[in-house]
């Protein structure tokens, strides 16, 4: 009998069968995990597993490789139930979820991207902060999974100030003043990205989710041939609505 236990936020909840569900999380040491939830179909628990909430599990099966059950799904922090009336953050707390879903590999345990996720979820019910820090979360994740963009130095002279954009290409920051004739094939690094002491305003915000969103439908989601999940565009596009994002992202 193979057994663990761990805290894992809800990656989302699927009918199996008439009355079951399976599970899937990402655990804090366990990384992205499924298992059969029994009963799981009921409104009960379908509420209180949704995306997002963060759950103590336990998971047990006969085999350490097989599909397995979660023994126990208790809630630890019900957030979808939080922010059911802030449609921004609903989208994305969903968004965060689908990331996670599609991007990671199973049954690795990513610690330092699961405490990002927690903290960027407790955080959606501030609409003048999580915008900026999804948009870091986001560059960590790429870096987690070995996309990372390099903001530390220019690409071409070493430099480690004056750095404005972002090489498609290498990923690496770039001086605009020694890009020349290249410039317009950079992507625009805005500067919240390279001194946190810098507030974002809306055309920042637009700037960082067109740069993240490059590379994950370019080079991650590219890698795993399969499309950024469609819950990243609708919440931009609840942002953008709300006045949060100006500009292109695109």
């Amino acid at each position: 009998m193979a057994e663990w236990s761990d805290t894992g936020i809800s990656l989302g909840l699927r009918r199996f069968g008439e009355t079951g569900a399976i599970l899937e999380v990402f655990g804090r040491d366990h990384g992205r995990r499924r298992g059969m939830i029994y009963g799981g179909a009921s409104q009960k628990k379908r509420a209180l597993m949704q995306s997002g909430n963060t759950l103590s599990v336990t998971w047990r099966a006969r085999q350490a490789d097989s599909l397995g059950h979660f023994a126990v799904a208790e809630p630890e922090r019900e957030r979808s139930a939080l922010y059911m009336r802030d449609a921004g953050a609903l989208t994305a707390l969903t968004a965060v979820a689908e990331l996670l879903a599609e991007a990671l590999p199973e049954g690795e345990a990513r610690p330092d991207l699961f405490d990002g996720a927690t903290t960027l979820l407790d955080l959606l019910g501030d609409p003048d902060i999580w915008p900026a820090l999804f948009i870091k979360w986001e560059m960590g994740l790429l870096s987690v999974l070995g996309f990372g963009v390099d903001t530390t130095k220019c690409a071409l002279t070493g430099a480690e100030d004056g750095l404005t954009h972002v090489s498609p290409k290498s990923g690496r920051a770039v001086r605009g003043s020694e890009a020349g004739e290249y410039l317009d094939r950079l992507l625009p690094l805005p500067q919240f990205l390279v001194d946190s002491s810098i507030p974002a305003a809306p055309e920042d915000i637009a700037a960082g989710f067109r740069l993240t969103g490059y590379f994950l439908s370019q080079r991650l989601f590219a890698d795993l041939n399969r499309p950024v999940p469609e819950a990243r565009g609708l919440m931009i596009d609840r942002l953008e609505r709300a006045g949060k994002v100006v500009g292109a992202t695109h």
